[in-house]
């Protein structure tokens, strides 16, 4: 069975590296698959810009959320080493190494997380960010565990740099500094809905991606409207839309 799903998780990262990919929606779909199939508790993906600069760009829970912002408020942590060394770095009891991180060890624990384990996402030379895979008990990911995450995050990170061989270096890099700014906007989008339903933000974002999908329109897209008032965002800010209802 779980081989199965994981060849099926394959095909469905390989299916969205179409010409004009939405790149946020990828990166939700990786680590929502590498929490079903590899026993973790929660996942995180920074990207890096064109200045190198780290930035969070998809999370699996809200609390792996916060603390890869600490992480990188703080300077410190494993994803960026994972990033700056090209390197997978791992931490099976974090509570055993407070010395190793002092600053991200403390508010992992806040956060409920005990071990963690961090992906390089590059291929050869070319580093785009990494993957942080979270765990709420102290414990090692076994090496076929690893060698599948890292075979996730090598999809994603393939498609990017298949997009950016397709296009002028340029434009590419306008397109992932997008992707980086798309985060900002759909976060804002997730706080508006959030305060208008009384919902949480995790909820919140899944309302307007499934609100997306069934409409047939990027996230992106569907965030801007709700922050400016857009059609769908006056749809999505006046009643909760369903992931199968039908497009009006």
């Amino acid at each position: 069975m779980l081989e199965r799903r994981t060849a099926e998780t394959f095909v469905e990262l390989v299916d969205t590296l179409v010409v004009g990919f939405d790149v946020i929606d990828l990166l939700h779909i990786l680590t929502e698959r590498c929490v079903e199939l590899l026993g973790i508790d929660a996942v995180g993906i920074l990207l890096a810009d064109q200045r190198g600069a780290l930035s969070l760009v998809a999370a699996s829970t809200e609390q792996a959320r916060l603390l890869e912002l600490f992480q990188l408020q703080s300077e410190e942590g494993p994803c960026l080493d994972a990033y700056h060394g090209g390197h997978p770095v791992s931490c099976a009891d974090l509570a055993a190494q407070p010395q190793r991180w002092p600053a991200f060890t403390a508010a992992a624990g806040r956060g409920g997380f005990a071990a963690v384990h961090a992906l390089p996402m590059r291929l050869r030379d070319q580093r785009l960010g990494a993957m942080n895979l979270f765990a709420a008990a102290p414990g090692g990911l076994s090496a076929e565990t690893t060698a599948i995450a890292q075979a996730l995050a090598d999809v994603a990170t393939i498609g990017i740099l298949h997009e950016r061989a397709l296009r002028q270096s340029s434009v590419v890099t306008e397109q992932l500094q997008g992707a980086l700014n798309s985060r900002v906007v759909i976060e804002q989008a997730k706080g508006v809905l959030a305060e208008i339903h009384g919902i949480e933000m995790a909820e919140a974002f899944t309302l307007m991606r499934d609100f997306a999908r069934a409409r047939n329109r990027k996230l992106t897209e569907v965030a801007a409207a709700v922050i400016d008032r857009g059609p769908d965002g006056v749809e999505l800010r006046s009643r909760r839309a369903s992931a199968d209802a039908d497009p009006e």
